[in-house]
């Protein structure tokens, strides 16, 4: 199964992602999409605090930009896999693609492929940006436009798409959340 959990900051998605998860079994890779080259100390403190809330036998994998090749190189390995975040991920393969034209779009088609060709169950976290205004700036305007289109497509691939608001899940595509997969 293929479950994309999309919502706003702080709404609950990696908590509610990480329960999904760590359902599948105790093999899991967590692959962690932020890139150390961005980080400064309120991002580092997010990472400690993601690390902190997940099992510690979960294995991270940390691939900043080639997640289709991440995914397919490790796929079998694991029960499930765990994706946080592809907006994240987004922003990457933008300032990427600063130096190489085209390396989003292959990037975006490449995961797109990776999705549908996996066996192994995936649980992707992915922030919903374009709820708000209308940015200023090409780039940031490009980036919540992409965001939209990728969530559109990852959705598409999915089995089911929840939508977190203040802790709460949505059920937007799929089966509703079982007794077993609501958050206690």
């Amino acid at each position: 199964m293929k479950q994309l959990i999309t919502g706003g900051a702080r709404s609950g998605k990696s908590q509610l992602a990480e329960q999904l998860t760590g359902l599948y079994g105790n093999t899991i890779a967590y692959i962690a999409t932020a890139d150390n080259q961005f980080h400064d100390a309120e991002m580092t403190a997010r990472v400690a605090h993601h690390r902190q809330q997940r099992p510690s036998t979960w294995h991270t994998l940390e691939e900043p930009v080639e997640l289709a090749k991440t995914i397919r190189q490790h796929a079998s390995d694991y029960d499930a896999i765990m994706i946080d975040c592809l907006t994240l991920w987004i922003t990457n393969c933008l300032m990427a693609e600063e130096k190489q034209v085209g390396f989003w779009d292959q990037q975006k088609s490449d995961f797109l492929s990776a999705l549908e060709e996996s066996s192994t169950p995936i649980v992707i976290v992915s922030n919903e940006v374009g709820m708000g205004i209308v940015p200023l700036g090409e780039l940031n305007r490009r980036f919540v436009d992409e965001a939209g289109f990728l969530n559109q497509a990852t959705a598409r691939v999915c089995d089911r798409v929840v939508f977190t608001v203040a802790g709460c899940p949505l059920v937007m595509k799929g089966n509703p959340l079982s007794d077993n997969e609501q958050r206690r």
